[in-house]
Parts: C-alpha cells; structure tokens; sequence
C-alpha cells in the first residue's frame, strides 16, 4: 500500500529534541577531547544546551572555606566554571545548569556517588547553601549578562526521589533543598527560570507532592522536570551490564505522564522538561553502541516534541566516568560518540533530524515526512526492532517539479555500524590509529541517489529497509533540466580508433 503524502503541511516539526543533551561530569568539559567531541557534535547536529552533574562538586573548586582571623570563612572561586562555559558558548552552546552535588566542607554527611564520589548529603548550613547558590548564580549574570543567563534553566539536584541520589531519597529535605535554593536564585534575578523535581522514572508521586508542595507555599517554579528510561534491573557482567528493555513507546508515555500531572493544577501552563532519556540507565550497557539502538529510539526522537518542551538524550559523549574510567573503546557508554570521535549509529539519528525540513507533512509508525522553505522534502524511516527489515512505498508531492533528485543516508547492521566492525576486529580494547581510522569510516552512513520521475507532480518512492536500518532521504524537485542540448551520454565512453 502506498502513502499518499498530502502537499500542505499539517504542522511545524517541534525541535525539542535538540533543545538539550546531555554530559559527563562538569570538569570534563576542561578536557581537549571533550572539546572536540562537543565541536562535531555541534558541527554536525547542533544542541541549544547541555546539561550534566557536579556544577557544585569540589572537582569544580567553586566552595572554598578557610581560616583567618580565627574564623571560618568562605571563598566561591569560578576559575573552572568560567573555562567551561566560554568554551560551551565558543562552540554554540549553553549550559542548562544542575545545582549540585553537595560540596565536601558544607555537607552534613559523607554518602558519595559514582567513581568521582559526588556528595549526596543536604547542606549541614542552609544559609551557607543559599550563599553558594546566590554567589554562583549572580557570578553567571555578572560575567555572561542577565538576558543570556535568563535562557539558561536551573534545575535543583537530580533524581532525589533515589537513596543513591539524596539521602535517604528524603523527600521532605528535597522539599526544603529546593524552596531554599529556589528563593536564593530568585534573589539573584527574578526572570531566571528555575525548576526541578528531576525525578527518575516511577516516581509519579514524588511529582504529584512537589506540585501541592511548591503551589501551598508559593515556592517559585518555572518548569517541572523528570527523566525516563525504560531498561529492567540490572544484570552484572565485568564491567558491563545486559538489561531488558520495554518498548520504546514506554519512553513517550513516560515523557506524557508530567502534562497530565499538571494538568488542572496552577501550574498547568508550566514548561516540562525531560532533563535526561535513553533506554538504558546504565553506561555500561552495550545496546547503547548498537544499530539496534538508533532503530529503538527513532520514533521516540520523531514525537518526542509532541509532548514536552524539550528531551535531553544521556549524552553526547561516552567521556562519562560514572562507574570508572572506560577499559574498551567500545563499552556500552550513553554517548553519540564514543571516545576519539567514533559516531555511533544513534549519532545519525541525531543528524539525520537535523537535516529535516520543519514543516511536517505525514507521520507514521515507522516514517516521518517534511518538507523545508526551498521545497526539499525529507524522509526519516526505520525498521521496526526485532525484525528483518521493512518496505516503505510513498508519493511525495513535487509541484512544478519535472523530476526529482533523491539522496539517500542509512544506518543498519551492516551500514554505518562500527560497534560491528570493532567486534569483527576481535574487539581490540585500544585500537592502533589504523583500526581507528577503519572504524571511523565503518562509522560513516551508506549513501546513494537516483533520480526521481515526476508524474503530474508527484514521485514514487519505494524504500526497502534492511534489519534495524534508519535512513533518511533528501528529495530535491528539479524545476528546470539545465543539461546541455550536445550532451549525448551514449557517447561518453566510445572507443575511438
């Protein structure tokens, strides 16, 4: 059966799947390989902000308390948040900031989490936490200007709701974390823009309590926030681990679930923000490096705008670090790219949205079409995971158009797979630079064209997709045929005597 696409758009295609991604800790950003990472990223995709853990973590170095004069004083020193954020903003990107973890010398117990052992106890002094707060939220303004750090969302901590998180996932100490730290922000400035709960998924109540929370005692919130994944408990392996995974459209019913929540609430009208999405929870889950992911995830990056203000994929890189320093070049890390720059299939999903029109004229359940300002209509498709493949015929509209020209880019277990390749290598843990630069271009998508007849202004596109393929087609009507009237390709390669 054929999909008759319509010629006029049904709606703008919502970019909030590159409002944000996600990072490693904060410091990471410090680092010249991260930094080139970020810069293909942005080269190539494009995110408006970046958000990760350990802002305030004495890895930054921001609360600093001496002794003098026989007192205790603090000292807030910027030196490693300034580098940073200049570098975020030189490569076009800005940071949606994460207030937390808790410095050493201000917190009232010593629970860390993660290799990099962030501290997840409240602050033993509450002014000494709004302090912080105000000095490094003011620091921001004073240094990058009120109307660039109203655009930056403050969210406070992360995933409370957790014992791993927050001690004791004390929900009533949160509460108080956050009207503390809200207030203190608002001093600042009142235009900024600061929410949270950043909740992890099933934890539906904890959203319902901080909504009767923040509007019984007029805590200030600018948006709500929560993240969602959809992977089972964890099976442990050295150092990895193997997951089952629900299907995907659990990720956007979970991306649903805070609008419903609001919804006949006083803050109904409020931004929600999914501070942090994959399939897996864990950096060490090998699905992450598969085509298997980039098919799982592509309906999800397609509407994921449909239902919230942004979705923030965890994360661009696998510069990451949470369970250790990586021992493979390929182990299971949430990012696009591996270390050294390797693009994962997940990574042209990403690009491939990137090189979508705005204007969208069909959506299916493995397709999405639109159509740009010039005329270039785009098709995302996939294959639906788990199975062999997949067939796609549609009409596309090409008015005034006397044929077509039809660019295709795909990624499938075979295309644009280097986790494939580096395993047909013998999975070599640090690969020479021949075997890198073999991998880099096992990376790269397939790519081929045709053209298109146009029969009374429309053309036939018939795609037939391999296992876990997503590709993307690049449709350009050609208005006028400019060959030479003495081109005569017959003659091209004519044997002469």
């Amino acid at each position: 059966m054929r999909v008759i696409v319509p010629e006029h758009s049904t709606g703008r295609l919502p970019d909030a799947w590159r409002a944000c991604v996600g990072t490693g800790r904060f410091e990471l950003g410090l680092r010249k390989d991260y930094q080139d990472s970020l810069a293909l990223i942005q080269r190539e995709i494009g995110f408006r902000h970046i958000r990760g853990h350990g802002l305030l973590s004495d890895g930054v170095g921001v609360h600093r308390p001496y002794e003098y004069g026989g007192s205790r004083h603090v000292r807030h020193a910027f030196t490693y948040v300034d580098q940073v954020v200049d570098a975020y903003l030189e490569l076009g990107i800005a940071p949606f900031l994460e207030l937390g973890f808790m410095p050493e010398d201000l917190a009232s117990g010593d629970q860390t989490i993660f290799w990099w052992r962030g501290n997840v106890t409240p602050p033993r002094s509450w002014t000494e936490w709004a302090t912080l707060v105000r000095s490094t939220v003011a620091h921001l303004v004073d240094r990058y200007g009120l109307d660039q750090v109203r655009q930056w969302p403050i969210e406070v901590w992360n995933e409370p709701n957790l014992k791993d998180f927050w001690q004791g996932a004390d929900e009533d100490a949160y509460h108080r974390l956050y009207e503390v730290t809200a207030h203190a922000v608002k001093e600042v400035d009142a235009s900024l823009h600061v929410g949270g709960p950043a909740i992890s998924p099933g934890a539906d109540e904890w959203m319902d309590r901080f909504i009767e929370f923040v509007t019984a005692r007029s805590v200030p919130v600018d948006f709500v926030s929560r993240h969602a994944y959809t992977s089972g408990p964890s099976q442990h392996v050295p150092f990895g681990v193997y997951q089952t995974l629900a299907p995907a459209s659990e990720l956007l019913a979970q991306f649903a679930r805070p609008r419903e929540q609001l919804r006949g609430t006083p803050l109904a009208d409020l931004p929600v923000h999914i501070t942090e999405f994959n399939s897996s929870y864990r950096p060490d889950n090998p699905v992450h490096d598969t085509a298997f992911h980039a098919a799982y995830l592509a309906p999800v990056v397609a509407a994921g705008g449909d239902f919230v203000d942004s979705f923030s994929y965890w994360t661009f890189s696998d510069m990451f670090e949470e369970v250790g320093v990586p021992t493979t070049l390929f182990h299971g890390g949430f990012g696009l790219l591996t270390h050294r720059q390797i693009k994962k299939p997940t990574f042209h999903l990403y690009s491939f949205m990137a090189r979508m029109g705005d204007q969208v004229l069909t959506r299916g359940d493995d397709h999405l079409v639109t159509r740009d300002p010039a005329g270039r209509v785009t098709v995302l498709a996939w294959a639906p995971v788990r199975e062999d493949g997949q067939t796609l015929k549609l009409s596309l509209p090409m008015p005034g158009a006397v044929s077509a020209f039809a660019l295709r880019s795909s990624v499938s277990e075979e295309a644009g797979n280097p986790w494939r390749a580096w395993c047909e290598m013998g999975r070599p843990p640090s690969p020479r630079e021949h075997q890198l630069d073999a991998l880099r271009a096992a990376a790269e998508p397939a790519v081929s064209h045709h053209a298109l007849p146009v029969t009374a202004g429309r053309a036939d596109l018939d795609l037939t997709l391999d296992r876990h393929e997503v590709t993307l087609v690049e449709v350009t009507p050609v208005v006028t045929d400019e060959t030479p009237p003495w081109w005569d390709e017959s003659r091209l390669f004519q044997e002469h005597s």
